[in-house]
């Protein structure tokens, strides 16, 4: 922010100083991919809830939320958007309190102990996909001023809240359906809540469409800015093509396939998140760390040298490698 003199500084400006053209070129089409694939998931399922709780069409659904919450991203001010989030965000706690209590009235602590271990490496896109908020960390950076402890206290309370919750979710989850981890067929745990317990459904609902809605702010926010950085357009003012181009593109996709919302989040987490958020950061820190072309603007923020820089790269590629490799062979097969 400083080297630049402007406050909008995305993953763009920051690939082309460490990684060049070619580091540019794959994280812009990292971003798009996983900003739309995502998009694309959040409209899909809110207009299923809207269109299951007002009776209208599906498409009615999706254009009222799109507007809806674009209209808020491209006409409210900082204030406003914090303000709406803030509302949301009280209503995700009231909705996921209510669930945790109503659902936990059949929990049985013994399913809590059944474990399928040969599973989990399934669940590591949706798990890094759960916890994707760098998008939006340069707009953070920008919002705080670049004030690094306000910066280090937002990314690391912000990401221990959901993490408690979902720890207290999985719990109910696994501790409410019996024989869930021996289970050979995959199946939506909420669907199976709702049948096993008749008042679980609306409030599942409301929480689902409040926590989609604030994850949908986040997103068009993180990607309009995307694009009015990659279309060179002047910082700090809201122009209206960045927030065409985020909000439309989705709503037609959702339409076109509506089930679309599980394909969306698998592929998005792991060719997305996990190339984006995974193998891209550490490879622009190592870059700006020991690149003799590039002398560091900051001292390094995150310990561990090389060897953290290695394990956060290797990890991701571990799970993109074994991923693309299966979704080849199912291509192959189905020619």
């Amino acid at each position: 922010m400083c080297e630049l003199g402007s406050g909008g500084v995305s993953l763009v400006s920051m690939a082309m100083r460490t990684l060049g053209t070619f580091g540019v070129r794959t994280s812009c089409l990292s971003y798009l991919f996983i900003h739309y694939a995502l998009l694309v998931a959040y409209v899909a399922r809110s207009s299923n809830i809207i269109t299951n709780s007002l009776g209208i069409p599906i498409w009615e659904s999706a254009t009222l939320f799109s507007l809806a919450f674009g209209g808020v991203c491209y006409f409210g001010s900082q204030r406003l958007i914090g303000a709406v989030n803030g509302v949301l965000v009280v209503g995700i706690l009231a909705s996921f309190t209510s669930l945790v209590v109503v659902a936990s009235g059949n929990l049985q602590w013994s399913s809590l102990l059944e474990a399928n271990f040969a599973a989990a490496p399934q669940s590591i896109p949706i798990i890094a996909l759960s916890f994707v908020y760098q998008n939006v960390v340069p707009v953070l950076c920008t919002n705080l001023e670049g004030d690094l402890s306000k910066v280090r206290t937002a990314i690391v309370a912000g990401t221990a809240i959901p993490l408690a919750l979902f720890l207290v979710w999985d719990g109910v989850i696994l501790g409410t359906l019996p024989d869930l981890a021996g289970s050979s067929t995959v199946s939506d745990p909420l669907e199976l809540l709702r049948s096993s317990n008749g008042i679980v459904g609306p409030i599942v609902e409301a929480f689902s469409f409040l926590a989609i809605a604030t994850s949908y702010i986040g997103f068009v926010l993180g990607i309009s800015d995307f694009l009015a950085d990659l279309l060179k357009l002047p910082s700090g003012q809201n122009k209206p093509l960045p927030y065409v181009l985020t909000l439309f593109p989705p709503l037609v996709l959702s339409l076109l396939d509506p089930e679309i919302f599980f394909k969306a989040l698998d592929f998005a987490g792991t060719y997305g998140v996990l190339v984006l958020f995974g193998v891209f950061p550490a490879a622009m820190s190592w870059s700006e760390r020991y690149s003799d072309e590039l002398e560091a603007p900051v001292p390094p923020i995150v310990p561990g040298g090389k060897f953290t820089l290695s394990a956060v790269m290797g990890g991701a590629l571990l799970v993109i490698v074994p991923e693309l490799i299966k979704d080849v062979m199912q291509l192959q097969g189905l020619h």
